[in-house]
């Protein structure tokens, strides 16, 4: 039965998708272009040439580009007579197409006077396929030159030929210099509605009222359509949407309406031009009805679909999402049916929006720039793509179980079969109050065979360590107390000390840290899992009793429960749990089977579990609270405890690499190693973001200081992020409120925190990979709160950041053409880039206002055996 779900499911989606493309491509009649148009603009540039780098086609090139044009084309306007240009008419003529020859005029007076010399060498040639003289290109609307000083040339060419002249502007000029019409033969208007913003279903009725707007201010003139079509590629100028499709509907609109109007025009532009991508964005590249390699770009005559190749893309994209989906179902026995749609769902949609992606960015041409953009886009959306699958992975597993595959052994067991157990503490530089309270807890436990071994590590001030060695004296032979200074290897290099001087009846040890408080039960309820040979790690969750104290403490006991709550337990069902250093018990034999603790590590808890893992020893994770701890008092400790736990990750990682890779023989299965990596993988993509973050502040900088050179990043590729951190948070949002059971204020509460901790583990990763001498961090306790301008000055690369990112925004959106879509999706990218370090300043202030009470939060729910996850009891009672 499941392996028919696992083949309907991936089936019955793939339908979907293939249907979503077909719908998305369904095939619109337009009408067909006609045999001949009336003319094309021609500008014969191939993709090594440019003109602003005096860089032209050869001759050859240029009759190439005529002969592909004769028999589609009556006429070809150009816009220069420089160089190779100038022989546009004589080889025109040789394939019966006439000319409306132009003259370039720009800002320069002597290259304007060095084209008009050209231009009369020209007429006086007396070629008869040139018809019209056009004298600049939009040198109005570019500010080149005064009208005045425009219609003085104008002037003198209507004085050189006996052929009609003119000058080409959009519309709107036209109606803004009347007195340009009466030194003029004809007007020619260029009618681009995608520079207007205006909707391909508007575009035809914009062209044509327009048009009628001109004649009817000048009734008395002929009228030239001297640029008329749409880009295939390029920015969305709101709500004009640039496609080949589009372009191919835009265009044989027109042409159907200009050939019963009796419109003299010329399509804008034969050739694409990619040299314009320096002048006119990216957009100006992609006017053309031929590529650049001069292949037709669309179809004439057939009816238009959006993405011709929909069908290949979207075998692809099924391919591709069958790929991923078996990958994800190779262990998803307990998964219900619900579970595995939802998976299907996500993975197909993943894998549809890769293709299509890629799809759309190898349309536009490629330069060494956008190679190396690419590739470098490709890598990063790879990792997008696994960090997404592992996420919905987990959201899958922690909504939609069938049951348990390791349900919780609480057995009651007779006390003369209990296993003796030797109780680690670890302390250093503890407050004297604060571990008696810790001992107290501990000789309270109801458990009949038990030592407790403190291990004071390189305390200087003997009032700080003597109390507890007195105390543990008053509690009897079964506290020993260790004041060891000095002792190397940090946590646990005590800990190794401590094994040292276990009795050796012990069969477990435990651990705890010197601020817990456990509860009664701990060990008669978690020791008996030792029962089964093949566990050597039996794990109870972190837990914190000062969560009351205040806004703080609340919102950081919120961020840690989803980790306990939700991580761990999926982790558990695969045998992969991470290991912490308090609330565990480990099999002494395992234990010194594997060599100790290892005193290389910070983080040298979830190491040992990953060794026991390679060596094929089982854990156990109980998600019951049996003790409480206390949390960091601020949040300069708040951060610090989180980049010694990331940069102990990497450490690990790299450490074990080979082992995790599968290069090295061990008994890790491959959902333990799924784990350990997945299960990291958001702190390393946070690293990554933090590379997107400064190169996406320099992409700004660039469009701020040239804001006619550099455009925002690819669009599509601009959404990724946004796209990221909505299905974070939506996952987060939607987990916290079902398997956490936290109201809506924790769950935004928890997700601030974990925001505000994205730079510090970001630094963390690359400090990781950079380094492995980072000192042992102790997390103090009860330490005195920050002010207020402390609390800045802890987060203060983050206020820079965010500061920096909001500036940018700002900044971005004072260009001339912040109306445009992409430049407004940019801006709300930099915006989304500024939340978590925001979030930082916002959680570092409220742990300095410690007044602010911890009911703004609301408390967090008990961590019971009996709603650990919400599908049924995860706990069983065995005797």
């Amino acid at each position: 039965m499941n392996r028919s779900v696992n083949i309907i499911i991936p089936f019955l989606i793939a339908a979907l998708t293939i249907a979503a493309w077909w719908i998305l491509n369904r095939p619109n009649d337009e009408p067909a272009w006609p045999t001949q148009i009336q003319g094309f603009s021609f500008s014969p540039m191939r993709a090594d040439d440019d003109p602003s780098q005096k860089r032209f086609p050869s001759i050859d090139d240029i009759a190439a580009d005529l002969a592909l044009l004769e028999g589609r084309a009556h006429a070809v306007r150009t816009y220069t007579v420089e160089s190779t240009l100038s022989e546009i008419p004589r080889l025109a003529a040789e394939h019966g197409l006439n000319v409306t020859l132009g003259a370039w005029i720009g800002p320069n007076a002597a290259a304007n006077e060095i084209e008009l010399m050209r231009l009369r060498e020209i007429l006086a040639a007396g070629y008869r396929n040139v018809v019209r003289v056009m004298v600049g290109n939009e040198a109005l609307l570019r500010e080149d030159i005064t009208v005045t000083k425009l219609i003085d040339t104008l002037d003198r060419v209507r004085q050189l030929t006996y052929l009609p002249v003119s000058t080409a502007e959009p519309w709107h000029v036209w109606l803004k210099y009347p007195q340009l019409v009466e030194h003029v033969d004809f007007i020619t208007i260029h009618l681009l509605p995608y520079w207007e913003g205006v909707p391909l279903d508007q575009a035809i009725d914009y062209v044509i009222s327009r048009y009628n707007q001109i004649k009817a201010a000048y009734p008395d003139k002929p009228i030239v359509i001297g640029e008329v079509g749409w880009p295939s590629g390029g920015r969305r100028n709101r709500g004009a949407e640039t496609s080949p499709a589009n372009q191919t509907r835009f265009l044989r609109r027109f042409l159907d309406v200009a050939e019963s109007e009796h419109y003299i025009y010329y399509v804008m532009e034969a050739f694409d031009q990619p040299w314009k991508l320096k002048t006119e964005g990216a957009t100006g590249t992609y006017w053309g009805v031929f590529d650049a390699d001069r292949q037709p770009k669309f179809n004439f005559t057939e009816p238009v679909v959006r993405i011709p190749h929909w069908r290949e893309l979207a075998g692809l994209s099924v391919v591709i999402g069958v790929l991923l989906l078996t990958l994800l179902y190779r262990d998803s026995s307990t998964l219900s049916k619900r579970g595995k749609s939802f998976l299907a769902l996500i993975t197909y949609a993943i894998s549809t929006a890769a293709v299509w992606i890629v799809y759309d960015y190898t349309l536009q041409y490629m330069t060494p720039a956008t190679v190396i953009v690419g590739l470098l886009l490709l890598i990063g959306g790879v990792g997008v793509i696994v960090l997404l699958m592992a996420e919905a992975h987990e959201w899958a597993e922690s909504v939609w179980l069938r049951g348990w595959r390791r349900p919780f052994p609480l057995r009651s067991v007779p006390d003369a079969q209990l296993p003796f157990v030797s109780v680690h503490v670890p302390a250093y530089n503890e407050p004297p109050e604060l571990l008696k309270e810790t001992l107290d807890g501990l000789a309270a436990l109801d458990y009949p065979y038990f030592e407790v071994l403190v291990i004071d590590n390189n305390t200087k001030d003997p009032a700080v360590w003597e109390p507890v060695r007195d105390y543990c004296a008053i509690l009897g032979n079964r506290f020993r107390f260790f004041h060891v200074d000095p002792l190397a290897g940090y946590k646990a290099g005590a800990l190794n000390f401590a094994l040292r001087q276990t009795d050796p009846r012990a069969e477990v040890v435990a651990v705890i840290d010197a601020d817990y408080i456990v509860r009664p039960q701990w060990l008669r309820h978690l020791v008996p899992a030792f029962s089964d040979p093949e566990v050597a790690i039996v794990q109870a969750p972190q837990d914190y009793r000062d969560a009351s104290q205040n806004a703080f403490k609340a919102m950081c006991m919120a961020e840690y429960r989803g980790f306990f709550h939700l991580g761990m337990v999926t982790r558990n069902e695969r045998n992969a749990i991470i290991q912490h250093g308090t609330m565990t018990m480990i099999r002494r034999q395992t234990l010194d089977a594997v060599g100790g603790w290892a005193e290389w590590c910070i983080t040298e808890d979830a190491e040992l579990g990953l060794r026991l893992f390679e060596a094929g020893y089982k854990a156990l994770y109980i998600p019951c609270t049996y003790g409480q701890g206390l949390m960091p008092d601020t949040f300069a400790d708040f951060r610090k405890q989180r980049y010694r736990w990331a940069y102990g990750a990497v450490r690990i990682l790299l450490h074990h690499r080979h082992e995790l890779l599968g290069l090295h023989r061990t008994s890790l299965s491959l959902g333990q190693r799924y784990h350990f990596v997945a299960g990291w993988l958001p702190w390393f993509a946070d690293g990554f973001n933090l590379l997107f973050n400064f190169a996406a502040l320099v992409w700004s900088i660039a469009m701020i200081v040239a804001p006619d050179t550099v455009t925002p990043p690819y669009m599509t590729v601009a959404l990724v992020p946004l796209v990221l951190f909505l299905f974070k948070l939506s996952k987060s949002l939607f987990l916290y409120r079902l398997r956490v059971t936290a109201t809506v204020r924790q769950s935004l509460a928890a997700g601030l925190a974990g925001l505000a901790l994205s730079h510090t583990i970001a630094r963390a990763m690359f400090g990781g990979l950079i380094t492995g001498k980072l000192g042992f961090f102790r997390t103090p306790k009860l330490a005195q709160a920050p002010a207020i301008l402390r609390a800045l000055a802890d987060a203060r690369e983050e206020a820079l950041l965010a500061v920096a990112f909001l500036c940018a925004a700002i900044a971005v959106l004072q260009r001339n053409d912040a109306f445009m879509l992409d430049v407004r999706i940019w801006v709300a990218v930099l915006a989304v880039q500024a939340i978590p370090y925001l979030a930082t300043v916002l959680v570092s202030l409220t742990s300095a206002w410690t007044q602010l009470a911890a009911t703004l939060i609301g408390p967090m729910s008990a961590m019971d055996c009996h709603h650990a996850n919400g599908i049924e009891s995860p706990v069983t009672r065995v005797g």
